[in-house]
């Protein structure tokens, strides 16, 4: 008796199942196709987007649970009305928290946030720390659910980043596939964080990649598109901040003030930015001093925030009812002025806690104090030709966002997106403008990249600055098998005089010996076995090194024009 014939349903289901089979071997072994990676970014983006969601719901209930809010939106009110000493504990345990989490996951203590994935696009093909990158998560997501006065843009994109690096892993995809992957990721996290599909794809583009490929841009847009999808379905079609009123610009007449807000407000986010490396550079210097344990610098900082907060609230979490506040103009100069003065010490606590957290959102708060305690005056002093208070708040806040983040052109749109407000264009690029092109003079472009340049990571001044560090001595050196291998003696008389490179070094680190030398080649040595000379493995030409050189240059203009 023969086997039954299957219907023609099972037939089907094992044809497609199949298929199925078939394009993942060939995704597994050749890439994919421009039609499935655009299907891969579109799941990609759904998971980066329901990580940020998951994320914003996680520390709102927990911030609802710990300070017994019945609404965020209104949390430095109700902790107005809290008992000091609960205030004050809620940051310290917190802080205690992040210090076993950082000291048990991370061999430095340190958060990884939007540098890293800067770093990782622009050195690793697409991929990010996962280990310590979810342990950072962890490590924000309590700093921001007990009073860390920081955002939540920056852990969130870091965690998308590391999806995208396991997807990268899983279909084996090479630097410009894990490169636009990453963007995809980062793309739908700010879309959903913050219900700006424009701005989501345009920070990817601007800030992580650093550069607007048209290939990169239709799986990126696609990505940010689910994540404002994902977040609307969430939380509605509504903006983060309700702006009442209707803002009109003279445009002639004001736009001059506007000019001027705008260098005040690149002098801000410089202030902004240099306290807080100065404070980590501090807090450093005084735990190392003090021999203080490194699972202990968040619960110094916690505590430090939480005394702050006993008297100004404000500075608990991300800060954006005093943002609104800011921009429908319920506070008064001197509060403005004051709020701006605590929150950047805040920022900056925080940070040189290794607390965690992102830039953005305080960044926000700053330019819109700013901007409303500076349209205050300007309003005060003419009255008869000045605009609304509150349109000097919303360019303020874009402001110095943008000069903090680097990011002008994805920073104005975000503003609009934020606020709902596209009838103040004009203000808000003017003022943007002018803060960056001030701030980026001032620091290494950004934060972001001047955290990297911090940690000798040159990505500031472009391609020809740290590409040499991408290859190794060991991948580019000739052996002395080689049949146009370097002379033995004459290594043998380098390595005596001192001149050599190890193989586990950098051509950024060897280029340097070779131009020192005036030589056309340098001895690469393993370490010493014994008490005799290292062992020679081979020898770096400078032809060599600069034929790769030039190659690294020429791949990444490609990416970059494709």
């Amino acid at each position: 008796m023969g086997k039954p014939q299957k219907s023609v349903i099972g037939q089907g289901v094992d044809d497609a199942l199949c298929a199925c089979r078939e394009a993942w071997g060939v995704i597994r072994t050749r890439g994919p196709s421009q039609v499935q990676f655009w299907f891969i970014a579109l799941l990609v983006g759904i998971g980066a987007s329901l990580i940020a969601i998951v994320f914003r719901f996680g520390i709102e209930t927990v911030q609802t649970r710990l300070y017994g809010t019945d609404d965020v939106a209104d949390l430095h009110t109700t902790i107005a009305s809290l008992d000091w000493w609960w205030i004050l504990l809620i940051p310290m345990a917190g802080g205690l928290a992040v210090g076993l989490i950082l000291d048990r996951f991370t061999d430095d203590g340190r958060v990884r946030s939007v540098a890293d994935v800067i770093e990782g696009a622009a050195l690793y093909e697409g991929r990010v720390e996962r280990r310590k990158g979810l342990a950072s998560g962890a490590a924000s997501f309590i700093t921001l659910s007990t009073g860390g006065s920081t955002g939540r843009e920056g852990p969130v994109v870091h965690l998308a980043a590391i999806l995208s690096t396991y997807v990268s892993r899983l279909i084996r995809a090479d630097g410009i596939t894990g490169r636009d992957l990453l963007g995809c990721a980062v793309a739908a996290a700010v879309s959903a964080s913050f219900n700006a599909p424009i701005a989501g794809a345009l920070f990817a583009l601007e800030v992580v990649l650093r550069h607007f490929a048209v290939h990169a841009f239709a799986p990126i847009v696609i990505a940010s598109v689910a994540g404002t999808v994902i977040n609307r379905l969430v939380y509605g079609d509504v903006t983060e901040f309700m702006i009442p009123n209707q803002n009109i610009l003279a445009f002639y007449v004001e736009l001059p003030a506007f000019l001027i807000l705008g260098l005040l407000c690149g002098l801000i986010a410089v202030i902004l930015m240099r306290t807080i490396f100065w404070m980590d550079n501090m807090a450093s210097s005084m735990q190392a001093r003090i021999g203080l344990p490194r699972m202990y610098r968040p619960l110094v900082a916690g505590t430090m925030l939480g005394a702050i907060a006993i008297f100004y609230p404000h500075i608990i979490g991300v800060g954006y009812e005093t943002t609104s506040d800011a921009l429908t103009g319920r506070l008064l100069f001197h509060e403005a002025v004051v709020f701006v003065i605590i929150k950047i010490f805040a920022v900056g606590i925080t940070m040189a806690g290794r607390m965690g957290g992102g830039v953005f959102s305080p960044s926000l708060m700053v330019g819109a104090l700013t901007g409303l305690a500076f349209g205050i005056v300007a309003t005060a002093i003419f009255p008869d030709v000045s605009g609304e208070g509150t349109l000097y708040a919303l360019a303020g806040m874009g402001a110095v966002s943008a000069a903090v983040l680097g990011a002008p052109i994805s920073t104005t749109l975000i503003v609009f997106e934020l606020t709902g407000d596209w009838q103040t264009g004009i203000a808000v690029m003017v003022s943007v403008s002018l803060s960056s092109a001030l701030a980026s003079r001032l620091v290494d472009r950004s934060f972001f990249l001047t955290q990297l340049e911090r940690r000798g990571v040159h990505l500031a001044a472009g391609p020809q600055a740290y590409l040499l560090g991408t290859f190794q001595v060991s991948s580019v050196m000739r052996g002395m098998d080689h049949p146009r291998a370097a002379d033995p003696e004459t290594c043998a008389a380098l390595i005596l005089e001192g001149t050599y490179v190890f193989e586990d070094k950098t051509l950024d680190q060897a280029m340097p010996i070779i131009e020192a030398t005036g030589s056309n080649f340098i001895p690469v040595v393993a370490p010493a076995t014994g008490d005799g000379p290292p062992e020679l493995r081979g020898a770096l030409f400078q032809v060599d090194a600069l034929r790769a050189f030039n190659r690294a240059l020429a791949a990444t203009a490609a990416e970059e024009h494709s």
